[in-house]
């Protein structure tokens, strides 16, 4: 049995909307799919590959069974959000699957969407309050991925836990940051209504250290748990870059989340016949180009200074690594321009307004494994790429040392600008503020190994 690689809606119909881009794959289908699982003598999925450790042989051996509710309860073992894994993850556990040693890995991620969803549909997704309370009051600051596994994970220790929000809603990147077409909100509010049974209290649109004074958290909490992500997106300070129509990734996507929500009566940032120039190959460039594509963009590129990776597994990332490969996103197959080896120099404009980027082409040295080492410039490459619009998507640099959180509470940060938990004082750190920019299922992974 081969596997499944069209996951994804009608091309026409999914870019003429926001919905989930991809199918929901029936039991039926994927019955014959991890069949494929059942003949694996060492598990590296499980041990080497999932953060949170889930049991994914014993998982998909009860959906081959037919057995969903099984399923449900192994799923559940490890795998508090798996609604959220099962649409957004990179699934690392396929990467070293033992299938992909002579064949194509399982479709792990769509067995654990399966089940969740099934679960859901069949109401065995219920609270689950703790069973004995400890008295103690923790204060959970943020409500991103890190922040909700945390929150669930304490109260399930016994713990009061208030969770608090700087935004109109929890969710954090999920909802801000990630496209409705990959992970739809419902999901996230249908989540909330779980925790809030469960006995877990949000308190939203309020900034700790702007509305909330942290030390003041401190006196009033038994434990405080910073989870506030990396909020410090990696610029691109070239000249011209004071030009209108020069955008940080997240200010376009977290508009556009925000109008489909309701906060907001339009996203301010309009690609409507215009040409796009998305700066940075990762997944947040590609959210860019859906975004753009959606909105009716004239045109849509995509560039990135690092060298093109290979279609196949480097070795410089053998199995059961995560391969080192060219990976193309269903954006990437909506319609759009990717180059590779360009370095952006300067951005050109006129009445005030970017009109293009000027790029040159590097040469990559690379190592004896083939990985990039270093650049050098070409000489007599120069060009400009027209645009109307340009997104930078380059990533995030840490938490800035002048957060009045970090400030008052007198955390430490790593020369990575990570920071450290004061287990001595009660401040406990995850997520990406703990870790630097990382993968949501890292982050939900942080949240559930907190050691109170």
């Amino acid at each position: 049995m081969e596997r499944i690689h069209d996951y994804y809606r009608p091309m026409e119909e999914r870019r003429g909307d926001f919905q989930e881009v991809e199918k929901q794959f029936t039991l039926e289908t994927m019955k014959p799919q991890v069949e494929r699982c059942q003949n694996c003598a060492l598990p590296f999925c499980h041990g080497s590959g999932c953060p949170l450790g889930n049991l994914v042989p014993d998982q998909n051996r009860a959906v081959a069974a037919g057995d969903m509710k099984r399923a449900y309860e192994l799923l559940s073992v490890n795998s508090d959000f798996p609604e959220f894994t099962a649409r957004i993850c990179p699934a690392l556990c396929e990467a070293c699957c033992v299938r992909q040693l002579d064949e194509e890995s399982v479709m792990i991620r769509q067995s654990e969407k399966l089940i969740i969803e099934t679960a859901f549909a069949n109401g065995w997704v219920q609270p689950r309050p703790p069973a004995q309370k400890n008295g103690k009051h923790a204060a959970v600051i943020g409500a991103g991925p890190a922040g909700l596994s945390a929150a669930v994970t304490l109260r399930r220790r016994g713990w009061r836990v208030t969770v608090y929000e700087k935004n109109a809603n929890i969710g954090g990147l999920l909802r801000y940051g990630i496209p409705c077409f990959k992970l739809d909100k419902s999901v996230i509010d249908r989540r909330r209504k779980i925790m809030e049974a469960e006995g877990i209290k949000f308190v939203v649109n309020t900034e700790i250290g702007k509305d909330i004074a942290p030390d003041y958290m401190l006196k009033r909490y038994d434990a405080l748990v910073v989870a506030i992500g990396t909020p410090q997106a990696r610029d691109l300070r070239i000249p011209g870059r004071d030009l209108k129509g020069i955008h940080l990734a997240l200010e376009f996507l977290g508009g556009q989340n925000r109008a489909l929500c309701g906060e907001i009566s339009r996203n301010p940032i309009d690609c409507k016949g215009k040409n796009v120039l998305v700066i940075g190959g990762g997944d947040t460039g590609s959210d860019c180009v859906g975004t753009a594509i959606r909105q009716g963009a004239a045109s849509v590129s995509q560039i990135e200074i690092m060298p093109k990776p290979p279609a196949e597994r480097s070795p410089s990332t053998p199995w059961p690594l995560w391969p080192y490969m060219l990976r193309t996103s269903s954006s990437h197959l909506e319609g759009c321009t990717r180059r590779w080896n360009l370095n952006s120099l300067r951005f050109n404009g006129r009445n005030l307004h970017v009109t293009g980027v000027e790029v040159e082409t590097v040469e990559w040295s690379f190592s004896p494994e083939g990985r990039p080492l270093k650049f050098i410039p070409l000489t007599n490459s120069r060009e400009t790429i027209k645009a109307d619009l340009v997104f930078l998507a380059m990533g995030f640099t840490g938490v800035p040392a002048d957060n009045p959180i970090v400030r008052s509470l007198q955390l430490e940060e790593t020369p990575r600008m990570a920071l450290v938990s004061k287990p001595e004082a009660n401040i406990y750190c995850v997520g990406d503020c703990a870790s630097g920019a990382s993968l949501v299922v890292r982050a939900l992974a942080s949240g559930k190994a907190l050691p109170l």
